[in-house]
């Protein structure tokens, strides 16, 4: 092994796992299957450390499943379709969509979309992640448009899926309808505008209040609660909306707030989601005042054109001059934004397509409660988003690089023409079809496309071979497991369940687990204007991915994890530590060696059996905690190796490695070895590069396919209680020679240890041979019992400073008297004074008195064995 480890062996090993294969799924295998629905990302060119994160979570899992003796089927896939391209599309070529013809810039966004694939795919393997790459799939190929399209033609026609003109979440900047799952919040400040609506008789006015003025060309309604007393006789009588004129009733509703502004709403159409349900529910008129650019319409007169911001300051002022405006005050409201680019949606009535999700809320919710959660709260953000869902999935957006709908419209019966499953997959832009009730071919195709979601909602069935191997997929689905976001439980978990009971009647997975968001190290959400953003390669450039993946290990499931320059640093200074610990052994361990010490064989050495016990502990902890995902686990691992192995361990097994005694050199190495290899194997779903390496050099069989197993044999109560007292003893004296300024290797003369308790003394006399072999001492007994002590002085220092002035010529004699003092004599100075032929010596004449310890008549130190019940006698005479 070189001196120094060094993180390019990591190139070396991924090289090698790729040549080799090995961590391909096995289609005739015996074992178990593990079947993993890993999150398609989509492919920006570059990995953020949230994918680090999530994907090392993952990879731990599979790496885990499989020295456990399951078959791991651990794809990789990639979500392309959606806008983020087409803008980007824009962006590098000068163009809009618009400029060229839709083939082609669809064939611009699939070549954008391949490279930066290629770039997300290597920076994967870069993080050692364990993928089967030749189960990899791309949402935009054939094969998989043709699975989506399949979804679409089969719910369509079992009644999930239709058309028709509702009020849809709109987004202006993307020119494309949103599902509310898409919809982000954010806190703004407003202003919330007290306008006066005069009544239609001429007699009295209404005041209303709104943050929204630009909407009142589409008033059709005012609102006020049942109960208030305010406007009980203003019920069912007409009012006119000011600048706009339309006449609009006041209705009573019992959603209406009474206490928020005037407790009289205008509704429009559509302001928000009550607007919606209000409308519904009183069958009032639609007039649309905003159009799919966030532009006002022709109804809002001489306002037509203007942008909503621009539109409502304009109509604020014009208010304000007719005398309408009565006051405004600040508020803070939360906004629904588009979460691709945050510009707050508007509520259009457009022709969309839809999935009838309130058809299948109760299985949904059945099927949520038998997964597995993980951690088992994350459910309730699931349930919480049924209970409150009223509107369907709007799956039609108003793009081009995306999964086209297969449909026509018969211009001549008015049909909906669905494309037949054999002819899929296909764009209905590109070629015509028949019209299967009229026969005509005078079809108009479908030019919008289908949501990014009902792309990525079948993974589960497309990773198991739905409608490729029908054998295969029954045996496989639902799959095991999936590893997602927190931020995506109301889209993708919830969409995949929608369209797991729509297309199988099942669940798609038995268990879910949760990862959460990483934040920069100053605690906020990583974002490169407040610049914490750090990159996955810069920390793998500076010091290795399995370094990155050991920070990624210590944290917990669920949880929001900030990054941590330094928690990297300490994973990488432990895999050096760990290296030169097994560079040690190695230089003791031969090659030809190691076939015999994998043999199993008795251990005597109390040392050799603490160590070994310890390490079967551990081996049941990690065992237990990555079976529940306690990936922070690593820190027990940290700690055994670090502290136990490395420090202590090691250090006590050095005198018979280098010792005369060949049978105790050979259980030392034994020992050794197979310590290297357990922790190797508990290393390696963490740090699987390091592992692999370094087991190569130990020829360590099957590393990555088995998992260690506590042998109790080993675990030993009586090994661990000695040891630990025999470690203490030689941390303690190692700590006294480090204190005095001596080698740690620095032989010691004569050294007793002192005790009373029994079990102690039993321990030390068990372990006596290690502790003076390990601490050079020469001569080491064990006494039961108190030792002898006593302080006695050995030098008197006169302060000549002040026995001078004052005793003149007889500074000499003066001198001599407090150097021999005893301690009766120098008792009295100190205390009284002493009366000599010179005069009185005080204590202020004596500089400083030094005292040692002596035991049976020689100089000692004593030394507390920390953490046991001894005293440590060390004699300082040559």
């Amino acid at each position: 092994m070189d001196k120094d480890y060094n993180i390019m062996i990591e190139k070396e090993v991924q090289k090698k796992w790729e040549e080799e294969e090995i961590y391909k799924f096995k289609e005739e295998s015996d074992k178990p299957p593990y079947i993993i629905d890993t999150p398609p990302p989509y492919p920006t060119g570059k990995l953020h450390l949230g994918h680090a994160l999530n994907w090392t979570y993952m990879d731990i899992i599979a790496r885990y499943k499989r020295m456990k003796g399951y078959n791991v089927l651990f794809p990789q896939g990639w979500d392309c379709h959606g806008l983020p391209t087409e803008v980007k599309v824009e962006e590098i070529h000068g163009i809009t969509k618009t400029d060229i013809d839709r083939k082609k810039f669809r064939e611009l966004c699939v070549e954008l979309t391949k490279k930066n694939i290629e770039r997300m795919r290597e920076q994967i393997k870069s993080l050692g992640i364990s993928i089967d790459w030749s189960r990899e799939y791309i949402t935009m190929t054939p094969k998989y448009i043709e699975k989506s399209q399949v979804a679409f033609v089969r719910m369509y026609k079992d009644g999930l899926i239709y058309r028709g003109k509702f009020p849809v979440n709109w987004c202006p900047r993307c020119q494309t309808a949103i599902a509310f799952a898409e919809v982000e919040y954010i806190e703004r400040e407003t202003y919330l505008n007290y306008i006066k609506f005069p009544s239609a008789d001429g007699e009295g006015e209404i005041e209303i209040a709104t943050t929204r003025p630009e909407l009142m060309a589409a008033c059709v309604a005012i609102l006020v609660n049942p109960e208030d007393e305010r406007y009980k006789d203003k019920i069912g009588k007409e009012f006119i909306v000011p600048l706009f004129n339309q006449r609009v009733k006041v209705l009573a509703d019992e959603l209406v707030e009474k206490d928020f502004g005037t407790g009289a709403v205008m509704v429009c159409t559509f302001g928000d989601k009550t607007d919606v349900l209000w409308v519904n529910k009183y069958n009032l008129p639609i007039i649309k005042a905003i159009n799919e650019r966030g532009e006002l319409t022709e109804v809002a007169g001489k306002y037509k054109g203007l942008k909503t911001e621009e539109a409502r300051k304009k109509i604020i002022e014009d208010l304000k001059k007719e005398g309408y405006l009565i006051k405004q005050e600040k508020i803070k409201q939360n906004v629904g934004v588009c979460w691709r680019c945050k510009t707050p949606i508007e509520i259009v009535v457009t022709e969309q397509w839809f999935v009838n999700v309130k058809k299948l809320l109760p299985k949904v919710r059945e099927v949520a409660e038998k997964i597995k959660w993980v951690p088992e709260h994350m459910k309730i953000r699931l349930l919480n988003w049924i209970e409150n869902m009223d509107w369907d999935w709007v799956i039609s957006r108003q793009r081009i690089f995306a999964t086209p709908i297969p449909v026509w419209y018969c211009q001549d019966c008015g049909a909906i023409v669905v494309a037949k499953e054999e002819d899929l997959p296909v764009d209905p832009t590109e070629r015509g079809y028949v019209c299967d009730r009229c026969g005509s071919t005078n079809l108009k195709p479908e030019t919008d496309v289908l949501d990014t979601w009902m792309d990525s909602s079948i993974t589960p069935m497309v990773i198991t071979k739905w409608l490729d191997d029908e054998e295969f997929f029954k045996k496989h689905y639902p799959v095991q497991l999936r590893p997602q976001g927190h931020d995506i439980i109301r889209t993708w978990a919830f969409y995949t369940i929608v369209k797991s009971l729509a297309l199988t009647g099942k669940e798609p997975w038995e268990e879910i687990v949760i990862n959460g968001m990483v934040f920069g190290e100053d605690g906020y959400k990583m974002s490169k204007s407040r610049g914490n953003v750090v990159e996955p390669d810069e920390i793998v450039n500076k010091y290795g991915a399995d370094a990155l993946r050991l920070w990624a290990s210590n944290s917990v499931i669920g949880d929001d994890v900030p990054f941590s320059w330094k928690e990297v640093d300490y994973g990488y200074r432990f895999l050096r530590k760990l290296w030169n610990a097994c560079r040690f052994a190695k230089l003791h361990i031969k090659d030809e060696e190691i076939e015999k010490l994998k043999e199993k064989r008795e251990v005597k050495n109390i040392i050799d059996r603490w160590i070994l016990s310890k390490l079967q502990r551990l081996i049941e902890r990690v065992d237990k905690d990555l079976e529940r995902y306690r990936f922070n686990v690593i820190v027990e691992i940290y700690k055994f190796v670090w502290h136990e192995f490395c420090d202590n361990y090691i250090e006590m097994v050095k005198y018979r490695l280098y010792g005369e005694d060949e049978k105790e050199k050979e259980e030392a190495k034994y020992t050794l070895y197979y310590v290297i290899d357990k922790i190797l194997r508990l290393l390696a779903p963490f740090a699987p590069h390091f592992s692999d390496y370094v087991g190569e050099i130990y020829k360590l069989d099957n590393l990555h396919f088995s998992f260690p197993e506590v042998d109790k044999e080993l675990i030993d109560e009586d090994a661990e209680k000695f040891g630990e007292i025999a470690k203490r003893a030689v941390i303690s004296i190692r700590r006294y020679k480090a204190n005095k300024g001596l080698a740690l290797n620095a032989p010691i003369k004569k050294v007793e240890i002192y005790t009373e308790d029994e079990e102690t003394y039993k321990a030390l006399n068990e372990t006596m041979k290690d502790i003076k072999g390990t601490l050079k001492i020469e001569d080491l007994k064990i006494i039961k019992g108190k030792p002898s002590l006593e302080y006695k002085i050995i030098e008197i220092i006169p302060d000549k400073s002040k026995i001078g002035p004052e005793f003149k010529s007889k500074t000499k004699e003066v001198m001599e008297i407090i150097k021999n003092a005893d301690e009766k004599t120098l008792e009295k100075i100190i205390n009284e004074g002493l009366e000599t032929e010179f005069g009185i010596i005080r204590k202020e004449h004596i500089k400083d008195v030094k005292r040692a310890l002596f035991s049976k008549g020689e100089e000692v130190d004593s030394v507390d064995i920390e953490g046991a019940l001894a005293l440590a006698i060390i004699y300082l005479a040559p």
